[in-house]
């Protein structure tokens, strides 16, 4: 097999230290191979990002491992090429399986043209990923405390969660803070109730009337809410500083927006997942396949085994997820009508799944064409199918000997 690359490098990284290895081309003979190992800390990163570059390497390859990847990957970043493979596609013969094996076996195979490269973001996209990803998960954190604040009251026999429907709505949290104060009567905290709520006082009562809310419960019960106040207050700080990191991308953010079910924070998410440039992933079909939101290929001997997608990216598959439940919810909208069609045959978790492909997909040709989306209305499918619709449903009358 031919060499692509005249001076490579492949790379296992480690936490502690990484094995190099560097291949150079000299002519008819056989490549010159040499392997070292160096440590993590930046010093000895310098001392490898300098010999590569005496080597005249242009090319380095080394498996998404971790985090451990990031800091050769910030020494390295500018100098040469530095194509980041998923260890899924690089797995060694087993049983022969080292270290040194490892990084001449990365290194072998970048030589060769053999390894397809990871999708990594510029560093202002990076950047925003990260602030991102923190925002959800202290939505998360939030989401927690909210949980545990529900089984305190659950514990101390009060089932104000089987009547409000949010119990951090206003009414509920005037109750609970009734609760927090002092001690008192069912009758008292259920005239906190507002608006609607109102009818329902008589329930209110009944699910509070000889509870157990100690200070025990009080105390737990503050320091949920003190935590959520801070998560809140760190989210805040996390909205400011995504929007000034989204200035760039202002005319990306604003279109994705007009996709149903992609409002502000989910388009946020991913515009830091997938970046601005499309021209990263050829075909949105690949795009699709790197999220992992479409069926994988399993095909042996004639026969299709199961078709499970891959993991892909989790973070931008969550963010989809949300926003695909969103839009089948949506009126005057060809996303709700799909997914009306495809529950119905398919199950409501499968007609998600189909609408995060679909929405992922619509992303794409929004960014790379910089268009609106237009939406196409719930006749659409109607429409789009009309001539086929009318075929199918002639032909069975027909086989029904039915006059048409």
């Amino acid at each position: 097999m031919d060499a692509i690359l005249q001076r490579c490098a492949g790379i296992d990284v480690g936490k502690k230290f990484s094995l190099v290895c560097l291949i150079t081309d000299q002519g008819r003979k056989a490549p010159n191979i040499q392997i070292r190992t160096y440590g993590t800390t930046v010093a000895e990163l310098d001392q490898l990002h300098e010999w590569l570059k005496q080597a005249g390497c242009t090319h380095v390859v080394m498996e998404s491992t971790a985090s451990y990847w990031k800091p050769i990957f910030n020494v390295l970043e500018g100098s040469m090429t530095i194509v980041l493979a998923n260890p899924a596609h690089l797995k060694n013969v087993p049983g022969r399986k080292t270290d040194v094996k490892d990084c001449q076996w990365l290194a072998e195979l970048l030589r060769h043209g053999l390894i397809r490269g990871s999708f990594i973001p510029p560093r202002s996209i990076r950047e925003l990923r990260d602030l991102t990803r923190r925002r959800r998960r202290l939505v998360a954190a939030g989401s927690s405390e909210r949980n545990r604040i529900q089984k305190i009251l659950e514990d101390a026999n009060i089932k104000l969660g089987n009547v409000l429907s949010d119990l951090f709505g206003v009414s509920g949290q005037d109750m609970l803070e009734a609760l927090l104060k002092g001690s008192p009567t069912a009758e008292q905290v259920a005239q906190f109730a507002r608006g609607v709520l109102k009818r329902k006082i008589p329930e209110i009562i009944k699910s509070l009337e000889g509870h157990r809310f100690n200070d025990h419960h009080r105390l737990l019960i503050r320091q949920s809410l003190a935590h959520m106040e801070f998560l809140e207050s760190q989210i805040s700080d996390l909205d400011g500083e995504i929007l000034r990191k989204l200035e760039p991308y202002r005319r990306q953010f604003e279109l994705l927006q007009t996709i149903p079910g992609i409002k502000a924070d989910a388009a946020a998410s991913v515009l830091a997942e997938i970046g601005p440039d499309m021209s990263q992933f050829p075909t949105a079909s690949h795009l699709a396949s790197w999220a992992g939101v479409c069926p994988g290929n399993n095909e042996s001997a004639g026969k299709q085994r199961s078709g499970k997608a891959r993991k892909g990216n989790a973070w931008l598959r969550g963010t989809l997820s949300q926003s695909a439940w969103a839009a089948a919810n949506a009126k005057n909208c060809s996303y709700k009508v799909r997914y009306r069609r495809l529950s119905s045959r398919r199950g409501k978790k499968r007609a998600v799944v189909a609408l995060v492909h679909a929405l992922l997909r619509t992303s794409y040709y929004v960014l790379r064409t910089t268009t609106p989306y237009k939406e196409l209305g719930e006749n659409y499918l109607d429409e789009h199918r009309r001539d086929a619709l009318i075929r199918y449903h002639t032909k069975r009358l027909h086989q029904l000997n039915a006059s048409v």
